[in-house]
């Protein structure tokens, strides 16, 4: 995994955690990156962090039929 920094307004300073969920639960709502990565680009396991989706207004369900077949297989 490739580590970048990221400017962001000071009032997010102590929301770290806060703030790398969000942006994980937004780039697996897109499509952009799997459930697994999401998790693991936040330090959690995949299904803890499919749990916290509806937080950030994100459902498991929709992520696309392609990705969830692609994690299945690596099982």
């Amino acid at each position: 995994m490739t580590t970048m920094t990221l400017q962001v307004p000071d009032e997010l300073e102590k929301e770290h955690e806060e703030t790398a969920r969000f942006i994980a639960a937004k780039l697996y709502e897109a499509g952009k990156i799997t459930l697994g990565k999401a998790a693991a680009m936040v330090g959690m396991e995949k299904w803890d962090f499919a749990e916290i989706l509806l937080n950030y207004g994100v459902h498991f369900m929709d992520a696309s039929a392609e990705a969830a077949i692609n994690d299945a297989r690596k099982f």
